[in-house]
């Protein structure tokens, strides 16, 4: 889930990150406020996203629920003591409070808000120091860390779909560097999932265990936008037999000829990047696309999506060629549990969301490095096509 060196880190390596964390969530949230989005009701509804009023003081209440109030599970029974702001529950639970409502909650000020975050972090940090004589766990200090950061690029993501600058220190360059070939792995038994000697992971990749890869060939790098440009000028979104039931309603409903953001300028596509129109880089990997629009490309070029086993053992083969990081990537396998998954005390990250969501592997450019992991395994329903996302094809 983390680098190594998070995943068993000390409780001063933790309390530096913890910081940074902290600083890059207010750092992207003056970005909303640059925009004229900083609170609820300037925001527009969307269903992808959160008013990043309410996101902010949800970071904090839940570094502070499971760190300060030291609650052993998402139960609102479970926390030994209060929070700190008297409605902090009713404001920022989100297991609690319906996603439209975080539209409609009279919540504090930005500055009360912003109050509350480093008062958190202090008492956090405060408590970090004196776990090194303790001994005390870190698993609430690293869950913590890694909640922040995967709501840093959720941030990001949300800067991309409100048109709003681009955040600092942000390089969103994805080209496809190498060669656009494919390598042949072997196959064979590969473990799967992490060890637990590995250190802190989420529940869903609990465990190592065997799975059976039959041979395989896979590309070792993104499909670029010039590809997927062929696909288009092809007919791709035209012929239905490119598309799954599923896809073909998607496109009907998204009234869709396209990837999210691509325009044509005369004989030229454009796309929007952080609010501003480009020239569509032609080697840069396609990005904001559905599961249905990968899946439909895949089609076309007679090849496949890869399973999130084949996109392990790729990953973690050591083959210099095989790139990986710049875009989380659609695999062909549903989200579902490893065997004998339990939940862990964070049980809304994984369960509630089996079944019905797709496998993402990999990272973005707006995933922070600590995260970065061949292991991660990152889900979302497969119409959402304003994450960072994009695909490499596959074949038997």
């Amino acid at each position: 889930m983390i680098n190594p060196s998070f995943r068993n880190a000390t409780a001063k390596e933790l309390a530096v990150a913890l910081q940074d964390a902290r600083h890059y969530t207010l750092v992207l949230f003056d970005r909303f406020s640059a925009a004229g989005l900083d609170v609820p009701e300037q925001v527009p509804y969307l269903p992808i996203i959160n008013p990043p009023l309410w996101e902010l003081g949800h970071i904090a209440w839940f570094a502070e629920w499971f760190v300060l109030r030291e609650a052993e599970s998402s139960d609102p029974a479970s926390a030994k003591y209060p929070s700190l702001l008297m409605q902090g529950d009713d404001w920022f639970n989100s297991n609690t409070v319906p996603h439209r409502a975080r539209w409609l909650i009279d919540l504090p000020s930005i500055g009360a808000l912003k109050t509350y975050c480093h008062e958190v972090l202090d008492r956090v940090l405060d408590k970090l120091e004196k776990s090194d004589a303790s001994g005390q766990d870190l698993t609430p200090y690293r869950l913590a860390l890694a909640h922040e950061d995967m709501h840093g690029e959720a941030f990001v993501m949300a800067l991309q779909t409100l048109g709003a600058e681009a955040p600092p220190r942000i390089n969103q360059t994805t080209a496809t560097t190498a060669p656009q070939s494919a390598i042949d792995f072997p196959g064979g038994t590969v473990w799967i999932g992490s060890a637990p000697e590995t250190g802190f992971v989420f529940d869903n990749e609990k465990w190592a265990h065997p799975v059976e890869v039959p041979p395989f060939n896979m590309d070792a790098v993104l499909v670029s936008n010039a590809q997927y440009s062929d696909f288009i000028a092809d007919g791709g979104y035209q012929k239905a037999d490119f598309w799954s039931a599923a896809g073909q309603a998607w496109l009907m409903q998204q009234e869709r000829s396209a990837p999210r953001y691509w325009q044509r300028d005369g004989h030229q596509w454009c796309t929007e990047r952080f609010g501003r129109m480009t020239a569509l880089p032609a080697h840069q990997a396609v990005r904001h696309v559905s599961l249905f629009e990968a899946q439909a490309y895949c089609r076309w070029a007679g090849r496949r999506l890869p399973s999130e086993s084949e996109w392990e053992y790729a990953a973690m083969s050591g083959q210099p060629e095989f790139q990986w990081g710049s875009l989380w990537e659609w695999t062909c396998t549903p989200f579902a549990p490893y065997p004998g998954f339990v939940a862990d005390a964070y049980r809304e990250y994984s369960a509630p969301w089996f079944g019905t969501h797709q496998t993402l592997r990999g990272a973005s450019f707006a995933t922070r490095p600590r995260m970065r992991s061949p292991k991660f395994r990152n889900f979302y329903l497969p119409q959402r096509d304003d994450v960072f996302v994009g695909f490499r094809t596959c074949a038997a």
